[in-house]
């Protein structure tokens, strides 16, 4: 599912409050860290990703390939922080339909 730009709206306003819950470190996007997100993802839905690079090519390959590979949305990236969701079975997070 693709969010619309009111339900992004929605889930940024949701995100605020988050603290990144993977940290990606020296070794960049390992497969390991790839499995964490998916974890994460799977157990809430709406995740934050730190990103430490200042490159912002790399980040940007970076992030195309969280999305990818977990199947996730992107729904914001402030600086190193990265915010993606992902719909679980459960649908945990209620977005609104417009």
């Amino acid at each position: 599912m693709i969010p619309n730009k009111k339900q992004i709206q929605h889930l940024k306003g949701l995100a605020h409050s988050l603290k990144p819950v993977v940290l990606l470190g020296n070794n960049g996007l390992t497969e390991a860290v790839v499995a964490e997100i998916d974890y994460a993802l799977n157990h809430h839905e709406l995740i934050k990703v730190k990103i430490p690079t200042d490159d912002r090519e790399t980040k940007g390959l970076i992030v195309e390939a969280i999305c990818r590979e977990t199947n996730s949305t992107k729904v914001q990236q402030i600086g190193k922080v990265l915010v993606v969701y992902r719909q679980s079975a459960e649908k945990k997070i209620h977005i609104p339909k417009l």
